[in-house]
C-alpha cells in the first residue's frame, strides 16, 4: 500500500534514546505521577504524527499483551479505559469479567518505527479492581505496590538487573509448529562468544542491541552464549519495576527482530537437550539515599549483615517459591547438574551450581544474584517473589544453611506439590490467587508426560504459555 499521503512520526534512534533516557531519569527521581501525566498528555495532543499509543500489560503467567488505543480517544478517556478480563488466562471469571486499565505514565516509551511501525509509543498499563486499587492478579501492580512500600516504609529502593539468556533458531514460528516438526534448527553452531561477524545470530544480536539502546537500556555487553544459537545482552540495573518491564521488552524485540529475520527468538529454558539451558541470572540490591545496602567491605564476601539475612530467607523458602522461578514443564529440564545449573540450595561466591551466588563487587556493585531463574517466569512475579522473601521471609534453623545438600525439585510436580504445601506463598500471593496460578500450572503439567526423559516433547512445547492459544489448547 502506497505510504505517499502518509505522515506518521518516525524518529532516528539517536532522538528516541534521548527521549527514552530522559523519560528514564523522571522515573528513577520518581517525579511525581501528576505532573508526568500532564507531560505526556500534552505531548500526545501536540504531537499530530502519533496516531495510536500501544498498552502492555502482563497475565498472571507473564504473558504480554498488547492493544492499541487511538490517540484521540485515549487522550479523551485515558480514565476510563476497560477491558474483558474473563478473556485473559488466570484474571476474572465469566462472571465478573470487567477490570479498568490505567496508565503508568512514567512507564512511557519512544520505539523504533522500522521495529514497532510508525506513529505509536508504548505505554505499560495496570490493572485496576471494581474497587479501585490494584488488581491481585496483576502481578505489576503487586510489585510496585510493594516496592512503594519499601520506600516510603524504610527508604529502600529495590534494584534489580536480569541476565536474560535465549536461542535463536531457523524460520518463523518454531514454537507454534515444533509439534509437527518435532526439532529447532541452529542458525549458527559457535559457541561462547563465538560468532564471525555477518552471521545470521551476530546481525540478530547486534540489530536488537541496537533497538534496546535507543528505547533507553543503557546497554553493557552481548554476546553469543555457550551452546549453539544461544545469546545474551546486558543491560545497566534500575528500579524493581522498571527492571521487569525491560525484560516484557527485552523479549518482546528480541521475537520482533527475530521474526523480520525469518527466524524465532526463544525463550524456553531447555528448547534443546544436550546443551546448555537458558537462564535468567537475576541480580538484586536494596539502597538507602544512595548507598548500597548490601555492601560491607568489613563483611564476610564483603557483603552485610542484610544481605546475608536476605540469602538467607530465600534459601529457607527455595523449594516454597521455585514453582514462581521455574513457571513451566519445560523449565526442570535445565536444573539439570550436568550443564551447569543452579540447582542446590546453597549460596556461594564461586560455584556456579548454587542456587544463589554472591559475585565479586564493590560499594556500587555489590549485589545478590539468584540463578535458579528461568527466562519464561513472569518477571513481576519473580522480582517479588524475590525481594518479599528475602525481606519478609522467614529464617531456617537448618544447620549450615548456606550449605546444606538440598536440591530445588526436577519436575513440576514435585514443585507444585512443595508450592502448594507452603504457608509462605499463602502469604506471599494470597489464597486466592495462589490457586489460580498453581491450577495453571497443574493444566499444563497434565498435558505433558510425568517423566521429562531425555527427548524434549512436543506437549511441553505446545502447551508452554509462551507460544499458547485456543487452537492449540484445543488438540489436546
Amino acid at each position: 500500500m502506497s505510504t505517499e499521503y502518509r505522515n506518521f512520526l518516525e524518529l532516528s534512534y539517536e532522538e528516541l534514546e534521548e527521549l527514552n533516557l530522559r523519560a528514564k531519569e523522571q522515573r528513577r527521581n520518581r517525579v511525581a505521577a501528576d505532573v508526568i501525566q500532564e507531560e505526556r498528555l500534552k505531548y500526545l495532543a501536540d504531537t499530530p504524527g502519533i496516531k495510536a499509543v500501544t498498552v502492555l500489560f502482563s497475565d498472571l503467567e507473564g504473558r504480554l499483551h498488547m492493544l492499541d488505543y487511538d490517540k484521540k480517544f485515549l487522550v479523551k478517556s485515558y480514565d476510563n479505559l476497560t477491558f474483558d478480563g474473563s478473556s485473559i488466562r488466570g484474571f476474572t471469571a465469566q462472571r465478573e469479567s470487567d477490570l479498568r486499565l490505567a496508565l503508568d505514565w512514567s512507564a512511557f516509551y519512544w520505539a523504533p518505527a522500522d521495529v514497532f511501525g510508525s506513529g505509536k509509543v508504548l505505554v505499560f498499563g495496570e490493572i485496576i479492581d471494581k474497587n479501585g486499587g490494584h488488581y491481585s492478579g496483576d502481578m505489576r501492580g503487586v510489585l510496585k505496590d510493594f516496592a512503594n512500600l519499601q520506600f516510603d516504609k524504610n527508604g529502600y529502593t529495590l534494584n534489580a538487573a536480569n541476565e536474560i539468556e535465549g536461542f535463536l533458531f531457523d524460520g518463523i514460528d518454531a514454537e507454534r509448529t515444533f509439534h509437527q516438526t518435532g526439532k529447532f534448527e541452529y542458525v549458527n553452531q559457535g559457541g561462547y562468544y563465538h560468532s564471525l561477524p555477518g552471521d545470521p545470530l551476530r546481525e540478530f544480536i547486534d540489530t536488537t542491541a541496537e533497538v534496546q539502546r535507543a528505547m533507553g537500556f543503557e546497554n553493557e555487553k552481548d554476546h553469543p552464549e555457550v551452546a549453539p544459537s544461544q545469546f545474551e545482552i546486558n543491560y545497566s540495573y534500575g528500579d524493581v519495576v522498571a527492571a521487569a518491564d525491560q525484560i516484557q521488552l527485552y523479549k518482546l524485540i528480541c521475537r520482533q527482530v527475530a521474526t523480520q529475520m525469518g527466524m524465532t527468538a526463544s525463550f524456553l529454558p531447555k528448547p534443546v537437550t544436550g546443551v546448555n539451558g537458558s537462564g535468567m541470572h537475576t541480580n538484586v540490591s536494596i539502597s538507602k539515599g544512595g548507598k548500597n545496602l548490601f555492601w560491607d567491605p568489613k563483611g564476610e564476601e564483603k557483603t552485610s549483615k542484610l544481605g546475608w539475612s536476605f540469602v538467607d530467607k530465600i534459601l529457607t523458602h527455595g523449594n516454597d517459591v521455585c514453582l514462581l522461578l521455574n513457571a513451566s514443564v519445560n523449565a526442570y529440564r535445565r536444573l539439570d547438574p550436568h550443564f551447569e545449573a543452579p540447582n542446590q540450595i546453597k549460596a556461594s561466591a564461586v560455584d556456579r551450581g548454587s542456587m544463589i551466588r554472591i559475585p565479586i563487587g564493590n560499594s556500587k556493585s555489590a549485589r545478590v544474584e539468584v540463578r535458579s531463574v528461568g527466562p519464561d517466569a513472569n518477571p513481576y512475579m519473580v522480582l517479588y517473589s524475590i525481594f518479599k522473601t528475602g525481606l519478609d521471609g522467614q529464617t531456617s534453623k537448618i544447620k549450615n544453611l548456606r550449605q546444606a545438600e538440598r536440591y530445588l525439585p526436577d519436575n513440576i510436580y514435585t514443585a507444585l506439590e512443595n508450592f502448594r504445601g507452603a504457608q509462605w506463598t499463602d502469604e506471599l500471593l494470597g489464597s486466592d490467587v495462589k490457586e489460580r496460578y498453581a491450577e495453571l500450572k497443574q493444566a499444563s503439567a497434565d498435558r505433558c508426560p510425568r517423566l521429562l526423559g531425555t527427548v524434549v516433547k512436543a506437549s511441553e512445547v505446545q502447551f508452554h504459555h509462551d507460544v499458547y492459544n485456543q487452537l492449540l489448547w484445543g488438540q489436546f
